[in-house]
Order: C-alpha cells, then sequence, then structure tokens
C-alpha cells in the first residue's frame, strides 16, 4: 500500500513541478517590477510568496 502511495505522490510531483517552476518565474518577474518602483510593501509579499513555492519545491524533490 505504502508504495502505491509513494507512486502516486511522484505523479503529482512531476505534474506541479514544471508548474511551480512557472510560479517562481512569474514571481521574480513581480518582485524586479516591486524592486523598480521601490515599493517595499509589495516587495515583501513577493519575498514571502517566493520562500513558500521554495518550500514547496523543496519537499516535491525530496518525494
Amino acid at each position: 500500500m505504502e508504495d502505491v502511495i509513494k507512486a502516486f505522490k511522484s505523479k503529482d510531483s512531476e505534474k506541479r513541478i514544471p508548474v511551480l517552476k512557472m510560479e517562481i518565474d512569474y514571481e521574480l518577474a513581480e518582485l524586479y517590477e516591486a524592486i523598480q518602483e521601490k515599493n517595499t510593501h509589495r516587495v515583501d509579499q513577493c519575498k514571502a510568496r517566493l520562500a513558500e513555492l521554495r518550500r514547496e519545491m523543496l519537499q516535491l524533490e525530496v518525494i
């Protein structure tokens, strides 16, 4: 049963990783724009979102 669960998770992670990479790219573009505008609130929001995405990516790569 555990093998079935692992196999299922690996398929999900295979689909999620490319989406996560696109989300990270988008958030980095948003961060760059916020830095250019000197919008510190938006910079902080982007950094927080990037940290969340990073954690999720690390978890998926471990599985």
